[in-house]
């Protein structure tokens, strides 16, 4: 937690209300997402008992498993389940757009949108990961078969939720990790997980504070939880009785569509809260502005949706249940490189992500007092336009001469380097910059191209700029302990080179 995330808790405790964090939204939310909401039966690893999933807010489909235990009743959900997520993931295969690479000398085509799914929060990320392990290994011939569409299924719920691992992917979207992105509420963290109280704080009813809303949303009658876990007194109170009164219907034959239907209203008042919940949600979500890097993150999940839709048309194997060695590593990279990459995004569209580096002196924002765009420097073979700037700010300063500068309001590819920095009596500092790049290859820059005296700029040691990624062993060159080849077995006894030798 930041200090200026603290300080807005604090603020939302005596407002009374969820107090904004950014100013820009971080997510992107398509124009029809998928809400997916699963419960799961208590002390049954993820046994699911029920979901509501759908694209729209007034059409949910309800799914339930009347004994979780039974295993064709548990195949028999993933094949229905399959018949709502499938349609929906082909439905963004139609068109396509054409994308310049390699500085434009080539051109790939990617679909023009992708699907999203959208969750409650990290448990309900958790269960479609789980549940895709579970289920994009059945064989659909042999002994127990399953459906044709439902090792489909698991192997789209296992690319969602390896997507929902990479930092700044949009499609798996935890709703409570998507909103406390953009509010502070009064709660605590672990508070913030339950979505009826999280959304209590944000957008309270009228005449409620926040902090007595969420109360309210604590009542796990008016509010269940939502899931994939459902509250243990409704599972011991109503829902065993119910599940009890529908096994001795089936075991004798007997009013079995009445009391499927009682479970199926019994489990519809579980989910039917959340799913209000959740579209509150991506309403509050799309009512604020989004960031300008946030569709070039989506960009890469097209990228991602379109390159795994080819693989399983040209018939890939499912994902493995582990990485190696080399894989894992490879992948521990990726993430970290990507995340890197969220971090300074995200900083870069927005002044209230960037100034919790200004507080840890990472980045200062101040206004240029002089200027010198003309200035060339000679001491090299040729003489390149090198303009100088002095930026004056009350920022605390922790930066060295030489030191590399970029900023959000300059071309991506302009970089200042530190020539000095003093400070005044006043705490304010005086930070002279040589700037590079972004000004054309002549010795006179083109009009705009460097900060003008009285602009206000901020300038970061944060950078987006490209970097390659790290090398990595072939599997020939990985030890056999980590997955390479196997090692030479010796286990003493003569060759059958050495025996012939040794009998000539």
């Amino acid at each position: 937690m930041t200090t200026l995330t603290t300080l807005a808790r604090a603020e939302a405790v005596v407002e009374g209300r969820a107090q904004r964090t950014t100013l820009v939204r971080h997510t992107h939310v398509t124009e029809r997402p998928l809400v997916f909401i699963p419960l799961t039966m208590a002390g049954e690893a993820n046994a699911p008992l029920a979901a509501m999933v759908g694209d729209d807010p007034d059409a949910p489909t309800l799914l339930i498993v009347p004994q979780p235990r039974n295993r064709d009743q548990r195949f028999a959900f993933a094949a229905e389940l399959a018949a709502v997520v499938l349609p929906y993931i082909d439905s963004f295969r139609g068109e396509l757009e054409a994308v310049s690479v390699n500085r434009g000398k080539d051109i790939r085509i990617r679909y023009a949108d992708a699907p999203q799914l959208l969750v409650p929060n990290p448990g309900g990320a958790g269960f479609t990961r789980l549940f895709g392990r579970s289920t994009r290994f059945r064989r659909t011939d042999g002994d127990y078969p399953v459906h044709p569409s439902v090792p489909l299924l698991g192997r789209w719920l296992t690319y969602f939720a390896e997507r929902a691992e990479h930092p700044g992917s949009c499609s798996l979207v935890a709703m409570t990790q998507a909103l406390t992105l953009h509010w502070a509420t009064g709660q605590s963290p672990l508070e913030d997980a339950q979505l009826a109280a999280l959304l209590a704080w944000i957008a309270p009813p009228d005449g409620l504070t926040g902090a007595q809303a969420a109360a309210a949303a604590e009542d796990p009658v008016t509010w269940p939880p939502a899931g994939p876990i459902t509250d243990p007194s409704f599972d011991n109170e109503v829902l065993a009785p119910a599940m009890t009164a529908y096994q001795r219907a089936v075991s004798t034959d007997s009013l079995v569509d009445r009391r499927r239907a009682e479970l199926e209203d019994l489990l519809r008042s579980q989910l039917e809260p959340t799913w209000r919940l959740m579209w509150q949600g991506v309403s509050l979500l799309r009512e604020l502005p989004v960031g300008s890097r946030v569709a070039g993150r989506w960009a890469e999940d097209r990228d991602a949706f379109t390159n795994f839709t080819e693989y399983v048309d040209g018939g890939g194997f499912p994902q493995a249940r582990r990485d190696g060695a080399v894989a894992a590593a490879k992948r521990l990279h990726r993430l970290e490189r990507a995340q890197a990459s969220y971090d300074v995004q995200r900083a870069y569209d927005d002044p209230m992500v960037m100034a919790d580096y200004r507080l840890t002196g990472e980045a200062f924002v101040g206004e240029v007092t002089a200027a010198d765009p003309t200035r060339v420097d000679s001491s090299g073979k040729k003489r390149v336009l090198r303009p100088w700037i002095t930026v004056t700010t009350a920022d605390p300063v922790l930066v060295t001469p030489g030191t590399k500068l970029f900023s959000p309001d300059r071309p991506g590819n302009q970089k200042a380097t530190v020539v000095s920095m003093a400070r005044n009596d006043d705490g304010s500092a005086e930070v002279v910059l040589e700037l590079a790049g972004g000004m054309g290859s002549s010795l006179t820059p083109p009009p705009g191209s460097v900060p003008g005296v009285g602009e206000r700029l901020c300038y970061t040691t944060l950078t987006d700029t490209f970097f390659p990624a790290g090398a990595f062993p072939t599997r020939e060159e990985t030890p056999w302990t980590h997955g390479g080849p196997p090692a030479p077995f010796d286990d003493g006894a003569p060759s059958a080179e050495d025996a012939r030798e040794e009998w000539s």
